[in-house]
């Protein structure tokens, strides 16, 4: 009895291997940073009416001290997101930073589950509505145009 084993490789079907491997990290890189850009989006929407700049919104980490802030809590939270087990609290802080965020746009208290259970439409829905900031004034809206004075 001829217990040998006899292992062959083909090199086309490595390649093939790897090119597909290829093609789906470079798929899913592509999908995060659009999924990246859409956020970002909205979350310039959402910092322009707390009266922050909207840049603030791209800058990883920063955007997410920026958010703490609004939503009345400290922003080293945001730091403090990247230590494992200790993220975890951060993202109760996170949660709470949102309903106060929730609540400064009109929105009602139990609008945080959207939050916590479905972020992306939280976000978006702040983004788009016509809620307006408490305490920020509305954007100068320009003068009408003069009229002549009548002599």
């Amino acid at each position: 009895m001829d217990s040998t084993y006899y292992y062959t490789t083909n090199v086309e079907t490595q390649s093939l291997d790897a090119g597909v491997l290829f093609g789906l990290l470079a798929t899913y890189f592509i999908f995060i940073i659009a999924l990246y850009v859409v956020f970002s989006i909205f979350m310039a929407k959402i910092f322009k009416k707390a009266g922050q700049d909207g840049w603030k919104a791209w800058v990883p980490i920063y955007n997410s001290w920026v958010f703490l802030e609004m939503g009345g809590q400290k922003g080293f939270w945001a730091i403090l997101a990247l230590v494992p087990f200790v993220n975890i609290v951060s993202v109760v802080f996170m949660a709470i930073a949102a309903y106060h965020i929730g609540l400064k746009l009109q929105k009602e208290g139990w609008f945080v589950l959207l939050y916590i259970f479905a972020s992306p439409v939280w976000l978006i829905w702040l983004a788009v509505d016509s809620s307006k900031w408490e305490g920020v004034p509305a954007a100068a809206s320009p003068a009408p145009p003069a009229t002549p004075a009548a002599m």
